[in-house]
């Protein structure tokens, strides 16, 4: 009754949508009757039409930007130099809002030149007159054939190792969708409602700027085919093509693809290839040339299953097969079956307290038992049970007042308090003392630095004998910390990674399972020496530590674009239900 009324006083949001897009297919029927009878010709001197139009909307900051490069090119002083590329950045901007409102007026005519071109490559090849693309074309694309002056497209070809012919002509929805799209929305389509055509008008509008537009799939089969199979109807119109997946990472192919007007490519491909330019130590090494505009296939997987796991790129550490899990193995076993033994005598206490409907006291051991084990079945049992996880996360709001300080009073009969939501594992004083008894008192107590080198600097010893102390003090240290890191890794291992939950052992490997899709992720690895915590606990081969150099998440990649961006800033979507569940992801990974 709530929403009706919400509805009656703020209008559908469907009626809303319809009324604002609505024009735009008005438009673009009234600019397909201006160029009916149009030749091919015709056609593709409309492209040269728009890309002028929108040179000339940015035409005054971008030669007032070509002048800010010559001066700073001869500037000496670099915070003036600052100054001007701080300028040219401000300047680059303000040209991309300029060619967007063209974008904007010049869509009707745009997608009609598309359409109509779709409408006349349907009744059979196109005849124009030969240009240097189409002769460079010819030699890659066996659907041109040249005739002297005139080339011949024919409307059949090859795509991803299949033929296909072209028979497609844009419907009024698909002209709609198109819209939605170019506008930085997202259009929900049913299977069969041809999402791939209605692609073409949007990115055929934005490649018109040059500033590049990717088409971001979720697999290389669907990549190379698109680009394939739709790339004839934008190289017609002399706009360049090209599939990252077709070519190596950092290779001269993969840095012609992005230069490219338009370039395919999968989600992970994409963010590769920006946290490698994040590592690019010369400009001559980057192979992305900037965010301009996005499509993403499938976006709900993209930008919701597969950014919850990060992309990083690593490499092995010196001496990283080294690492002494196995020997310090014994010791978290120890800690966590003594743990074990605190977690059941929580449980049974809140047990006994909540038949007694004592729940104040409950709570308190409640919470207790899931600081100590929060993966243990009897303590999930247990929460399941009506009202117990409301009683849990109420003890827990009033313990974590004053900034968690009151949070010791829980924690203080255990050897290692677990945060679930944070995914840590932190040893108290309990648990070092239980260490200290396991091994020698000194064996995870770190040196206190600044004081161990003032002594070593007061001292009346030789520089020879004070630099080989101090090169003895940081060995020192350099070992504790990574052994005390090693510790932590193994009791997260332990106490928060279950097998055939978040990981599964296969020929003799430990092998990550995605925790939403429950697909093995083959060639992933934790970071930080957790993947070697894990195999250690599981006895197989221990390898190489790992040393994280870049990491992103694709909903932080897909930020970059400009209009992609824009899709966090309104409620105006297609898509419905999933809208909400993509703006609570974007604030929760903030």
């Amino acid at each position: 009754m709530i929403q009706k009324l919400l509805q009656k006083i703020l209008g559908d949001k469907s009626e809303k949508d319809l009324k604002e897009i609505q024009p735009y297919v008005t438009k673009i029927h009234a600019a397909e009757q201006s160029i009916q009878g149009f030749t091919p010709d015709q056609l593709r001197l409309k492209t040269q039409e728009f890309k002028s139009i929108i040179k000339a909307s940015s035409k005054e900051e971008q030669e007032e930007i070509v002048g800010l490069k010559s001066e700073a090119e001869t500037e000496p002083n670099f915070e003036a130099k600052e100054k001007i590329y701080a300028k040219i950045d401000e300047l680059t901007k303000a040209a991309i809002i300029s060619e967007n409102k063209a974008l904007d007026e010049i869509l009707p005519e745009a997608f009609a030149v598309i359409r109509e071109t779709a409408r006349q490559w349907t009744a059979g090849p196109m005849n124009v007159n030969c240009t240097e693309i189409d002769r460079s074309l010819s030699s890659s694309f066996n659907a041109i054939t040249i005739n002297g002056e005139k080339a011949t497209w024919n409307n059949h070809w090859e795509a991803a190792g299949t033929p296909v012919s072209w028979n497609m002509v844009h419907y009024d929805v698909q002209l709609f969708g198109g819209t939605v799209l170019h506008k930085g929305r997202i259009a929900e389509m049913a299977t069969g409602e041809g999402k791939t055509l209605v692609a073409t008008l949007p990115v055929y509008l934005n490649a018109l700027s040059g500033r590049g537009v990717h088409v971001v799939t979720v697999n290389d089969y669907l990549s190379k085919r698109d680009a394939e199979w739709m790339g004839p109807l934008y190289q017609f119109h002399g706009l360049s093509v090209d599939c990252i997946d077709k070519h190596q990472p950092n290779s001269e192919g993969r840095r012609n693809a992005y230069a490219a007007d338009i370039t395919f490519g999968t989600n992970n491909e994409f963010g590769f290839d920006y946290l490698r330019d994040n590592m690019a130590r010369e400009a001559n090494e980057l192979v992305q040339r900037g965010h301009n505009y996005a499509i993403v296939d499938e976006v709900d997987s993209v930008l919701i299953d597969d950014a919850r796991t990060p992309l990083i790129i690593s490499g092995p550490t010196p001496n990283g097969d080294k690492h002494e899990y196995n020997d310090l193995k014994k010791f978290v076993i120890e800690l966590f079956n003594q743990q074990k033994s605190i977690s059941h005598e929580a449980l049974t206490s809140a047990k006994r307290l909540l038949h007694e409907g004592n729940n104040k006291d409950a709570g308190f051991e409640l919470l207790r038992a899931h600081r100590a084990l929060p993966k243990s079945k009897a303590l999930i049992k247990l929460l399941s049970e009506s009202g117990n996880k409301a009683l849990l996360q109420k003890t827990e709001g009033f313990y974590l007042q004053n900034q968690g300080k009151e949070m010791k009073v829980i924690d203080e009969t255990l050897f290692f308090a677990i945060e679930e939501k944070q995914n840590q594992v932190n040893l108290t004083d309990k648990g070092i003392q239980l260490l200290s008894d396991l091994t020698d008192q000194n064996f995870f107590v770190m040196p206190d630095m600044s004081t161990e080198l003032d002594i070593i600097k007061s001292s009346d010893n030789s520089p020879s004998d004070k630099a080989s102390e101090k090169e003895v003090l940081i060995r020192d240290y350099r070992i504790k910390s990574e052994r005390i890191h090693s510790m932590g890794q193994l009791l997260k291992a332990y106490a928060l990674f279950e097998k055939d939950i978040e990981y599964v052992v296969m020929d003799s490997k430990v092998k990550i399972v995605d925790e939403h899709t429950g697909r093995i992720m083959d060639g992933r690895r934790y970071s930080d020496g957790l993947h070697q915590a894990i195999e250690a606990k599981e006895n197989v081969k221990i390898e190489a530590a790992s040393q994280t150099y870049a990491t992103v998440t694709l909903q932080n990649y897909f930020r970059m674009y400009n209009k992609l961006s824009g899709m966090t800033g309104t409620a105006e979507t297609e898509a419905g239900e999933f809208w909400e569940i993509y703006k609570l992801e974007i604030n929760r990974s903030k």
